[in-house]
């Protein structure tokens, strides 16, 4: 019932429902009140995943601009 502070975390308990094998449609609810701490954790990971689509979508990324040297020096 408690919305997370991190968005990807909420889409991965929502991802755990359907589940291999299954047949029957899943529906997830999300019960936010106005004005209390959940609507501001809801637009809190709108925020992140805004930042997010913004750092790996656009063409300025940056992702987009790593270099086979960055990514290299990352993992020696």
């Amino acid at each position: 019932m408690n919305p997370w502070w991190n968005p990807a975390i909420e889409m991965q308990a929502t991802d755990r429902t359907h589940r291999i094998g299954q047949t029957r449609p899943v529906f997830v609810y999300k019960l936010i009140t106005r004005e209390t701490v959940e609507e501001k954790i809801l637009l809190l990971q709108d925020q992140k995943r805004a930042l997010v689509d913004q750092m790996i979508a656009t063409e300025g990324g940056v992702f987009k601009s790593l270099t086979r040297d960055d990514v290299a020096v990352l993992f020696t």
